[in-house]
């Protein structure tokens, strides 16, 4: 049975994936690396989307921080294919916590060392971020210039250049997959879609409730995270290169998001909305929108679910999971 290893199995992308394989290979046995000592949300969410037949799943609780842990754990399951999706996600964190610049690099290190060290060198993707980018009003690809602005932009830019340098070395077929803003169900509440949606709640309930943001003239290329984890599947399979934009290729303002959110509910946007600038985080660049034409040229991916349609989605899932 061919093993694959999701780290950071618990969040979004690894709910889906672990979806995602199971449908389309039922005879693998996932093996899941979480920080959450219990297991019962990571099941719910898949029952959430249908996925019922749990019997090919394995979850452990790890360190990956401790190479010594992380080596013997590599020695004994041996997996076919791995996909590092673990480490901080929060860049606005990355700037308080010192440790999570570390944490992010030393994850990877220890992963792919460990791979090294016991000779086994399996299709390996590793999650990289749009933050690299930085400032740059293009629409951005595998080839434009990277301008890290926070300490969690630079880790992931550290593992981004040393996936190329690993693959180059050791013709490993190890991948990047620079991913842009992608949300769902189940993304937390302090993530702009969901608290939106949580304020919108309060304020159906307290009329009084006001949400603060920063600006609602940003505008990001939000993706819904099952079509991205498609691309993350089509990449690991088939990539022929190192590195991979994955995004929707279209931008959307927090004003358009903002707007539909609130109209869902029969709410006036404009009576509830603060705009603080003391939320905006120096040096933001204004626009960040991929170009995903490599992904769509080689493997004939694009994104299904339109922006409209996600926020749909996390306004239902964000009603019913709760009792799912």
């Amino acid at each position: 049975m061919k093993k694959i290893l999701i780290t950071g199995i618990s969040g979004q992308d690894g709910v889906f994936l672990t979806k995602f394989l199971l449908q389309k290979k039922p005879d693998v046995n996932v093996i899941g690396v979480s920080r959450s000592k219990s297991h019962k949300v990571f099941y719910k969410k898949l029952n959430y989307l249908g996925l019922f037949n749990h019997e090919n799943i394995d979850i452990f609780n790890l360190n990956l921080e401790d190479y010594a842990n992380v080596k013997n754990f590599i020695s004994h399951h041996n997996p076919d294919i791995v996909y590092n999706l673990s480490g901080p996600s929060s860049v606005y964190e990355s700037f308080t916590n010192n440790e999570s610049k570390n944490s992010i690099t030393k994850i990877f290190d220890n992963l792919t060392t460990a791979l090294i060290e016991t000779n086994n060198f399996p299709r390996f993707f590793q999650a990289s971020s749009s933050e690299m980018f930085g400032v740059n009003e293009n629409n951005l690809k595998e080839n434009s210039s990277f301008n890290p602005n926070s300490p969690y932009a630079e880790a992931k830019l550290i593992n981004h250049l040393r996936v190329k340098e690993i693959r180059e070395n050791f013709d490993w077929p190890i991948y990047s997959g620079i991913m842009f803003n992608h949300e769902s169900e189940f993304r937390n509440r302090n993530y702009l879609v969901m608290k939106i949606i949580s304020s919108v709640k309060k304020i159906l309930s307290d009329p009084n409730e006001r949400l603060a943001l920063g600006s609602l003239e940003y505008i990001r290329d939000w993706t819904y995270a099952s079509d991205t984890v498609n691309a993350v599947y089509q990449v690991t399979t088939k990539g022929e290169s190192f590195d991979y934009v994955i995004g929707s290729g279209k931008g959307n303002s927090i004003k358009d998001m903002v707007s539909y959110i609130f109209e869902y509910f029969d709410l006036d946007w404009n009576n509830y909305i603060e705009i603080n600038q003391d939320l905006l985080r120096e040096g933001d660049p204004l626009r960040i929108v991929s170009d995903p034409s490599k992904l769509k040229n080689e493997f004939n991916w694009e994104t299904k679910t339109t922006f409209h349609q996600m926020l749909d989605i996390c306004i239902k899932g964000f009603n019913n999971l709760d009792s799912a």
